[in-house]
């Protein structure tokens, strides 16, 4: 996120990596092991909202600021915890339109770290380390699926691939040293240090107001997605160790609020990478939040940690055994039986239209409506239920993404009104 909000803003590469590790030691302590860790175990940790980052360079050219921008997201974010607005998006949700989601997102995040360790290996003409290594991932993972002890597949894989990766010549060094970053928030909102774009104005609040509506409009989609898949593989008696969607929100909004005043440029979301292999491994939240903690802290001033973790095969074999191919799993379980295949393959088809968002508000409206999926969930809901707040929460993303040029072939009506 700060890597990608430093390239238009013309910030070195020194300057992601310590704000960077600003932002693990704020997420570390304040939120993984206070919170999710003692104060609200069944919150999430709050983790990175991965599918905003291709809108960063978008919002930097509308005259965005990275502070509006989080402040904005933390304030509506809170809004609609309070309204429980998350667990009532996820209650209208079926199990095809929730089935359909991960499945999406499983098949796009698996293909695009395929090809980015590909790209990786390109880069100094041994494209063939990129072969070996996810074949020996595909086979380390059907082994450890005849065992049933899949939640290894994270260490292993990655071990396994950064050890094929290095002695296959594949280039490494160390580069980030132990210290701790500047943890002043005036050094970072200074005009001429950190950001160095000052405190934000009105205008920057206004610029950023849209794509602020459509992230948090994002969490609900992510968070159900996460939550479904702890309830598919915690045994059934387990729900009082289910995330709590709004719980979740309230926890995601505070990292954000308090990451961005303090500085970081880290925009908050659920922590899918932590709690799909938590759920794996069918663990609670609280006591993996502390560990996880106390890792992010020790990462951070330690600094070498990091060089290993962002190294492209370690990274996208991490995700892919971690997060990906569970995400297919999951997907491809809850739309095996019945019409929920309908609902799940309108949701694909939709998302791959435009994007996850958007198939899940619109499948979301058509299946409550009764035209796919299951007549019967459909014919119980009332009329409130059934199309007023569906077609609503459609309506109003679909004038966001329009305003900020999300949709294909359709010019940003906030650019016309500019010109």
């Amino acid at each position: 996120i700060v890597g990608a909000f430093a390239a238009p803003l013309g910030l070195s590469n020194g300057f992601v990596i310590e704000n960077a590790r600003f932002e693990m030691i704020i997420a570390g302590v304040l939120f993984a092991i206070l919170f999710s860790g003692f104060l609200n175990p069944r919150a999430n940790l709050a983790g990175t909202h991965g599918p905003l980052i291709p809108m960063i360079p978008l919002i930097v050219a509308s005259g965005g600021h990275p502070m509006a921008l989080g402040l904005l997201i933390g304030a509506l974010g809170l809004i609609l915890a309070v309204f429980r607005g998350g667990s009532l998006l996820a209650r209208l949700t079926s199990d095809g339109v929730a089935g359909g989601l991960p499945l999406f997102l499983g098949c796009i995040g698996l293909t695009s770290q395929i090809k980015a360790l590909y790209a990786w290996a390109e880069s100094f003409d041994k494209t063939h380390i990129a072969f070996v290594i996810i074949l020996c991932t595909i086979l380390m993972y059907a082994y450890l699926e005849h065992l049933g002890k899949k939640w290894l597949a994270i260490p292993i894989g990655s071990i396994m691939a950064g050890i094929i990766a290095y002695a296959f010549g594949a280039p490494f060094s160390f580069q980030t040293e132990p210290g701790l970053p500047n943890m002043n928030p005036a050094y970072w909102w200074g005009e001429d240090t950190g950001w160095q774009l000052g405190l934000p104005g009105i205008n920057e609040f206004i610029a950023v107001l849209p794509f602020a509506v459509l992230a948090v409009a994002m969490w609900s989609p992510d968070f159900l997605g996460h939550r479904i898949f702890q309830k598919l593989n915690y045994p059934q008696t387990a729900n009082k160790v289910l995330m709590d969607i709004d719980d979740t929100m309230i926890t995601a909004s505070s990292r954000q609020i308090v990451g961005t005043l303090l500085g970081g440029g880290n925009l908050a979301s659920s922590w899918g990478t932590y709690l799909v292999p938590a759920a794996i491994a069918r663990r609670p939240i609280p006591a993996g939040a502390v560990l996880t903690g106390i890792l992010c802290v020790a990462a951070a001033i330690i600094g070498y940690p990091i060089d290993i973790a962002v190294w492209p095969p370690v990274l996208s074999i991490a995700l892919i055994v971690g997060v990906y191919v569970p995400l297919l799993e999951a997907g491809m379980q809850m739309t095996r039986e019945g019409k929920t295949t309908q609902s799940a393959a309108i949701v694909v088809f939709s998302s791959t239209l435009v994007n996850p968002v958007f198939g899940w508000s619109l499948t979301m409206l058509l299946d409550n409506m009764g035209l796919i999926g299951d007549k019967k969930r459909c014919s119980e809901l009332s009329r409130t239920d059934r199309w007023i707040i569906p077609a609503i929460t459609f309506a109003v993303l679909v004038s966001i993404m329009a305003l900020i040029g999300m949709l294909p072939g359709v010019p940003a009506i906030m650019e016309s009104f500019r010109e």
